[in-house]
């Protein structure tokens, strides 16, 4: 564990609250449900993997939306690989919910996350629901509770908020995550619920959460596995009377929110010891970047050489070189936590040793960059990621997916 929780609160018009109902066998939360007052407009991300989630498969049928009421939440069991039954359980969930609430079923979205191919234990949940809404509440206690319910084997909740004044009011954006492993765009066997009590259009939330999916969840990489389940999704309420697409101050902070929760699951990646920053700059396209970062971010070499405290630099420039983007070797230069140890393709004389301490004591910050030749240009990207360590080993050795 790489980091800790911190303190968050709802927007308004949103409550939230976290309960256990029997999924796990410690008996911790594994309920969490968020609610909004109003029908809020929504949109959602999710996996690409071909191999989905029967919760993903319910919640992608009913956003973009303008009128979802809830989102619920069960953890312990990913209800993935469970056929018909998946779909039924998944969409019994979201009516019990609707029942409770007075809102069509369709008006709820729904996720899980867990342990793959068992069948869902709905009865122990929808049973649960009707004492969940009525426990839900507006404090900031309610909004980490519900965090915590949503956890696996995550080391601590992922919860941020952030206000944002305007002419005619203040806006909030808050959101909640979970994840530690099976992490790898697009996205990673993790959920995020982002709420805000600004005024949107379907069509404006899609458009803010793609556009902050793109530079924050799906530039994350723990072990370059992607799950069946992730989601992540966008609810506005409308409560503060404030219409924010257009305003740049609203449109960063849920980028922000986002990046926030992101990086917070690559800080509790499993067995992880470092936090890793991955820049690259210098090419013709944020794409070329991302590909090269993305070769550095997974290489299992690079990774351990981190958790040594090695600045191995042939080990990323050459994940850098196999990337799939031809570049001039000769125009590259490697910067480890901003000691330059590789210049236009050859290494430069640096202090090992110094560089090997700072590496121990903070995160590790890789940047490439390219200065000149085919593909050069000034386009740029970053990446985060953790390293590999004999407790990632352990950890995924021993639980079942």
């Amino acid at each position: 564990m790489l980091s800790s929780a911190g303190s968050a609160s709802l927007p308004e018009g949103f409550r939230a609250c976290g309960r256990s109902c029997g999924i796990k066998p410690s008996g911790r939360s594994d309920l969490a449900l968020f609610v909004s007052d109003t029908a809020a407009a929504a949109a959602g991300v999710f996996t690409t993997n071909r191999v989905l989630g029967a919760p993903v498969m319910v919640s992608q049928q009913r956003v973009p939306a303008g009128d979802i009421r809830a989102v619920v939440i069960n953890s312990g069991n990913a209800n993935a690989c469970t056929g018909d039954r998946g779909i039924q359980d998944a969409q019994a969930m979201t009516a019990s919910v609707a029942r409770q609430i007075g809102c069509r079923a369709e008006q709820v979205l729904v996720c899980s996350t867990g342990i793959i191919g068992v069948p869902l234990p709905v009865d122990r949940i929808t049973a649960a629901i009707g004492p969940a809404v009525k426990d839900a509440g507006t404090d900031d206690a309610d909004l980490m509770a519900a965090a915590e319910a949503m956890m696996t084997t995550d080391t601590f909740p992922k919860l941020v908020s952030r206000d944002v004044a305007a002419e005619n009011g203040t806006v909030r954006v808050a959101g909640a995550a979970k994840g530690a492993a099976m992490i790898a765009p697009n996205m990673a066997t993790m959920l995020a619920v982002v709420m805000t009590d600004a005024v949107l259009t379907p069509p404006q939330c899609d458009e803010l959460l793609r556009e902050a999916t793109a530079r924050t969840f799906n530039c994350i990489r723990v072990d370059g596995h992607m799950s069946t389940s992730d989601t992540v999704l966008l609810l506005a309420g409308g409560s503060s009377g404030v219409a924010a697409a257009d305003m740049p101050e609203f449109r960063e902070a849920v980028t922000d929110v986002c990046e926030k929760l992101a990086t917070d699951i690559v800080r509790d990646a499993e067995g992880a010891s470092h936090f890793i920053v991955v820049d690259v700059c210098g090419f013709d396209s944020r794409e070329a970047a991302v590909q090269v970062a993305r070769a550095v971010a997974d290489s299992a070499l690079v990774k351990t050489a981190v958790t040594g405290n090695d600045p191995n630099w042939g080990r990323i420039t050459s994940a850098a070189g196999y990337a799939g983007i031809e570049f001039d070797a000769d125009c590259l230069t490697l910067e480890i936590n901003g000691v330059t140890v590789y210049r236009n393709g050859v290494p430069v004389p640096y202090d090992e040793g110094a560089l090997s301490a700072v590496m121990a004591e903070q995160d590790v910050h890789l940047r490439l960059e390219l200065t000149g030749g085919p593909r050069s240009g000034s386009s740029q990207a970053r990446l985060w990621t953790s390293d590999l360590t004999q407790e990632y080993v352990r950890l995924n050795s021993e639980y079942t997916t």
